[in-house]
C-alpha cells in the first residue's frame, strides 16, 4: 500500500526501521496547535523511550486528530460532508474543479485525485494508530494512561476503516506497521471490515469505560465516542438489539439541546465527539465551505429536492438553513447554516461535530422497529420531531415507520458527513432516488473506484470495483 509513511521508510536502512515506524506519527504534531506542543525527549533513540513518556504519546495522538481534522475523508474542507452531498441529492455544485465535477455528475474515475487523497490519508491515520498500539505494547506507563491511549488508538483505527468501507466497499483492514506486509495487503469484504471495526471498538470501550478522561468540550475520544460509532455499525450490520443497547446507553447519558440554535455550538449538551479548530480561537471548515457570502461566487447550494423535503412548520428550516440573493434579486441560493461562525470570527464558537445524540435516537428508533417494537420506534422518532416543532408522526405500519425514520434522518442529519448518501446506499434506494436526478447514474455507482495508482502499486488490491 502506498502511503507517505511507506515512501519515507523505504529510504531508511534496516537498522533504523523500528524507530522510524513508531516515531513517524509524532513528527506531524507541530501543526496541532489545539494540543500543548511537546518537544520530544532529547535522547529519543529507541521507540521504547518515546512511548514511556505520556506527553509524546499525547503528541502522537494529536497528530491523528490533526490529520482527521485537516485532510482526507473526515475533514470539513475536503471530506465527505461536501463530496458525498454533491454525489447524492443534498447539494448542487457550482464550481469548476474537474475532480469535484466528477462527483457531482456521477462519473468518478479511478485516477480522481480526491479519491487518492481520501485513501492515502485514511491509511496514513491508520498507520499512526497502529504505531501507537505497537509502541504501547512494551511501554512502562501508568496502567490507566496506557488503557486510555490504547482505547483511543483502537477507535481511530476502527473509525477510519469504517469510512473507507462505506465508500469503497472491500478494503484492506491494516493492523501492521511493517511496510513489507502493508505493501502486499489484500482487500477483505466490506462485512469483515465492519466486523473488525466493531471488535476494535468493543475492546476500546472495555479499556476506557472505567477510567476518567477529562473531556469537558467533548474534543477527545472516550468510551462514549466508541459507543456512538459502535451503535452506528451495529445498525449497519443489522444487529438490532446491540444497536439499540448502545444507543440507549448514550441517550441515558446525554440530552438533546432543546434550542436548535445551540445544537452546533461548541458547548452543546448533545455533542458526543467533536474536533476543535487547529488554531484557537477558530471555527469550522464546514461553515467556511458551506456559507455563501456572495452571488455569483457560490460553490455549494442546497438542492430543490432537499428544500422541498422539509415539512411545513419544521423549525430546522429556519434555524439550519439560510439564503442569499444576487444584487438584482433575480436568483436566490439556499445553504446549510448549521455552523454559523466563519474563520473571520475571532472567537471559537463552534467545533466540527462528528457524533451527536439526535443520531442515536434515530438509530434506536430504526433498531426497535426492526425488533417489532413499533411503539418504541415511534416514540424515539417523535422525540426528534418534537424538538423540531413538528407533530407526532402519523406512520402506523412498519413500512410507513421505516420511511418516516429515513425521512427524518434526511432532515436532521443533512450536510453532515454524508449521512444522506449512506442511508440511500444501505437502504437500497440509491438507484431509485438518484437514477432520475443524475444523468450519468449507474447502479454500480453505490461504490467509488479504488484509486488507480493504488492498484498499480499493489496488484493484490485487484479486482477494481464493478463498473470502473
Amino acid at each position: 500500500m502506498k502511503t507517505r509513511q511507506i515512501d519515507f521508510i523505504m529510504k531508511w536502512n534496516a537498522s533504523k526501521l523500528q524507530f522510524c515506524l513508531l516515531l513517524l506519527p509524532i513528527l506531524g504534531v507541530m501543526g496541532c496547535t489545539d494540543f500543548v506542543e511537546v518537544d520530544p525527549p532529547k535522547n529519543v533513540l529507541v521507540s521504547q523511550t518515546v512511548f514511556n513518556d505520556t506527553a509524546t504519546v499525547e503528541s502522537a495522538l494529536a497528530d491523528l486528530y490533526f490529520k482527521m481534522r485537516e485532510t482526507g475523508m473526515v475533514s470539513g474542507n475536503v471530506g465527505q460532508t461536501t463530496r458525498m452531498a454533491i454525489y447524492s441529492d443534498e447539494l448542487d455544485y457550482y464550481g469548476s474543479d474537474p475532480q469535484l465535477l466528477e462527483f457531482y455528475q456521477n462519473r468518478v474515475l479511478p485516477p480522481n485525485t480526491e479519491l487518492l487523497s481520501w485513501w492515502s490519508e485514511a491509511y496514513s491515520v491508520i498507520y499512526g494508530a497502529n504505531a501507537i498500539l505497537d509502541g504501547l505494547e512494551d511501554a512502562s506507563l501508568d496502567a490507566e494512561e496506557q488503557q486510555k491511549f490504547r482505547g483511543q488508538a483502537l477507535f481511530v483505527r476502527a473509525f477510519m476503516h469504517s469510512l473507507l468501507a462505506s465508500v469503497f466497499g472491500d478494503v484492506p483492514y491494516v493492523t501492521s506497521t511493517d511496510y513489507r506486509v502493508n505493501n502486499k495487503v489484500s482487500r477483505v469484504s466490506e462485512d469483515l471490515v465492519y466486523e473488525n471495526s466493531m471488535a476494535d471498538l468493543e475492546e476500546a470501550i472495555a479499556l476506557m469505560e472505567d477510567i476518567s478522561i477529562a473531556n469537558v468540550e467533548r474534543t477527545f475520544i472516550d468510551h462514549y465516542t466508541a459507543k456512538a460509532l459502535l451503535a452506528r455499525l451495529y445498525l449497519l450490520s443489522e444487529q438490532w438489539e446491540l444497536a439499540a443497547g448502545q444507543a440507549t446507553d448514550l441517550i441515558a447519558t446525554f440530552g438533546l439541546e432543546e434550542d436548535l440554535n445551540k445544537v452546533f455550538l461548541k458547548e452543546s449538551g448533545e455533542t458526543i465527539w467533536q474536533l476543535s479548530h487547529g488554531r484557537l480561537p477558530g471555527n469550522t471548515q464546514e461553515a467556511n465551505r458551506l456559507i455563501i457570502t456572495s452571488v455569483p461566487g457560490q460553490t455549494f447550494a442546497m438542492t430543490e429536492s432537499l428544500l422541498s423535503a422539509f415539512e411545513t412548520g419544521d423549525l430546522r428550516r429556519t434555524a439550519w438553513v439560510d439564503s442569499i440573493s444576487d444584487a438584482e434579486n433575480t436568483v436566490t441560493f439556499f445553504y446549510p447554516y448549521k455552523y454559523k461562525a466563519r474563520f473571520n470570527v475571532t472567537e471559537s464558537l463552534e467545533y466540527a461535530i462528528q457524533f451527536r445524540l439526535a443520531e442515536q435516537y434515530l438509530i434506536r428508533s430504526e433498531a426497535l422497529l426492526a425488533l417489532g417494537n413499533l411503539t418504541g420506534a415511534r416514540s424515539d422518532l417523535n422525540t426528534v420531531r418534537s424538538r423540531a416543532g413538528l407533530p407526532n408522526s402519523t406512520a402506523n405500519t412498519g413500512d410507513e415507520l421505516f420511511s418516516a425514520i429515513l425521512a427524518e434522518r434526511r432532515i436532521e442529519l443533512f450536510a453532515e458527513q454524508g449521512h444522506r448518501w449512506f442511508d440511500l446506499k444501505r437502504s437500497g434506494k440509491a438507484t431509485e432516488v438518484l437514477g432520475g436526478l443524475k444523468p450519468n447514474w449507474e447502479e454500480t455507482d453505490v461504490l467509488l473506484p479504488v484509486p488507480e495508482s493504488e492498484l498499480d502499486t499493489n496488484p493484490n488490491l485487484l479486482p477494481q470495483n464493478q463498473g470502473y
